[in-house]
């Protein structure tokens, strides 16, 4: 009866998780609200909230041991919302409209590969080696997006100017956003930092480069938040490669002995 009722507990709604997961989806949906508002870079910070509190989620559930079907199956319908639709839309109304047919076809591979990635990632949970994803992860594909349209917002209100024509921003936009929805669902490798241990006692040194982050993010946020995730995409293409070489290397080796 006691393991009964363990069961049935899991399968239940737990209360905390689930409300962070809410307002992960309520940015989400903001997003797509402002996105069509023409509010682009309010959309941006929408879907950079929205990866927060989907950071968030998870790690609460795992805390307090609220883990839940519910909350994982709650978790990517929210995820498809923030990361797959919002950042499709707010793309496609930031330049993909122009483009016609062409142009509303990559938001959709966008938004089409992001649900295949969401569903691919819910059918290997435990039979894959954690400290790697395959494809691009779907918050670091909307980051990139969302980073790359909320840079090129806020840089004419810091006095510079990208001198990029109508045409170099729908080539842009469409380039990067079919390119996210190809790494999503491809099986290249990205470090998924699961295995840093937050817990453990970290050396003085680790605090103070922790601090001077924080000030390097403070300083320039959309920089630097693109330049981050814009690098992590690029890493993954660039670990597999090397992996793939190594392979050789030793396939070379194994022969000539």
């Amino acid at each position: 009866m006691e393991e009964h009722n363990k069961v049935q507990a899991k399968r239940g709604v737990y209360l905390l998780p689930s409300i962070l997961t809410t307002f992960g989806l309520f940015c989400g949906f903001y997003a797509v609200i402002a996105s069509i508002k023409g509010d682009f870079e309010i959309a941006a910070m929408a879907i950079f909230f929205a990866m927060l509190w989907d950071a968030l989620d998870g790690r609460v559930a795992r805390m307090t041991n609220t883990q839940s079907a519910f909350g994982a199956e709650y978790d990517s319908m929210a995820d498809l919302i923030s990361f797959g639709v919002a950042p499709a839309i707010l793309v496609y109304q930031w330049t993909l409209s122009d483009m016609g047919k062409i142009g509303w076809m990559a938001a959709f591979v966008y938004a089409a590969c992001a649900a295949l990635r969401l569903a691919r990632f819910n059918t290997q949970v435990g039979t894959t080696d954690k400290r790697y994803f395959q494809g691009l992860p779907s918050p670091a594909a909307a980051a990139v997006l969302a980073g790359m349209i909320g840079l090129y917002e806020w840089l004419p209100g810091q006095g510079y100017e990208l001198g990029l024509s109508g045409t170099g921003e729908n080539a842009i936009g469409w380039i990067i956003a079919v390119a996210c929805g190809i790494l999503m669902v491809s099986n290249v490798r990205y470090h998924s930092f699961k295995e840093v241990d937050f817990k453990r006692r970290a050396s003085f040194r680790l605090v103070l480069l922790a601090v001077l982050i924080i000030l390097i993010v403070a300083y320039e946020p959309p920089v630097v938040f693109f330049a981050f995730f814009f690098l992590y995409m690029l890493s993954g293409p660039v670990l597999t490669a090397f992996g793939l070489q190594q392979k050789r290397r030793q396939k070379k080796r194994n022969k000539s002995l």
